[in-house]
């Protein structure tokens, strides 16, 4: 009787720690997924300001002429 029991209780911790795993990923895959989020529109607020800069560049390259 005592090998089945320890059986349970070891199958029991093993799905415990798997669940504590899995919740570390997930707040690591959010933690992810936010910093995608904001490089994606520092990426983007980048790629604005350029083509801010080389629409005024090509204005002036354009008045020297």
């Amino acid at each position: 009787m005592f090998w089945p029991m320890l059986a349970i209780a070891l199958g029991f911790l093993g799905i415990a720690v798997l669940g504590v795993l899995a919740v570390k990923v997930f707040i690591e895959a959010q933690r992810l997924g936010h910093q995608v989020t904001s490089t994606t529109e520092r990426i983007n607020r980048a790629a604005e300001d350029l083509e801010r800069a080389a629409t005024n560049l090509a204005a002036t390259g354009e008045t020297l002429r």
